[in-house]
């Protein structure tokens, strides 16, 4: 099929497929004597695998991982089991953070009790504030650290 084909079939834009290509997430698709992409049912699998990883918030390193892991199916799933385990713990983390994410802003609106005139406005005037101080630390979103494909020994 072509990569329209399968952009439909998966429904993942055709931008997306091709990135995905570039990252190592997609095989290199055959390429007809037109030099278009042909691909094949493995694409299509690897592909809906790759947006349901996605889908649970795992980053390309995760992801990638566990396509490693996929493709050598003799290996023992321990990894596989601790890679989970970690992406677990950065999920339980940005929980925690969303929950003090929500917090901050419910404080935030309190501060406007009432319709005024945006000069007087508590949220404005509690942002200046807020961003005249250290900068915002916290997670960003796709950030986690680098992920091995196998372990050693």
């Amino acid at each position: 099929m072509k990569i329209g084909d399968l952009a439909k079939a998966t429904s993942t834009p055709v931008e997306t497929i091709r990135y995905y290509e570039r990252e190592g997430l997609l095989p290199a698709a055959a390429r007809t004597d037109a030099n278009y992409r042909h691909y094949s049912d493995a694409h299509t699998q690897r592909l809906q695998f790759v947006r349901h990883c996605r889908s649970l918030d795992m980053s390309l390193d995760e992801i990638r991982a566990l396509l490693a892991f996929q493709d050598a199916p003799g290996d023992n799933c321990a990894s596989v089991n601790a890679l989970l385990d970690a992406h677990i713990g950065h999920v339980a983390q940005r929980i925690r953070e969303l929950r003090a994410l929500e917090k901050q802003l419910k404080a935030l609106r309190a501060q406007c009790i009432g319709v005024l005139d945006t000069a007087h406005c508590g949220i404005l005037e509690g942002l200046a504030v807020q961003s005249a101080g250290a900068p915002p630390s916290g997670h960003l979103h796709g950030s986690h650290r680098k992920v091995q494909a196998r372990s050693e020994g």
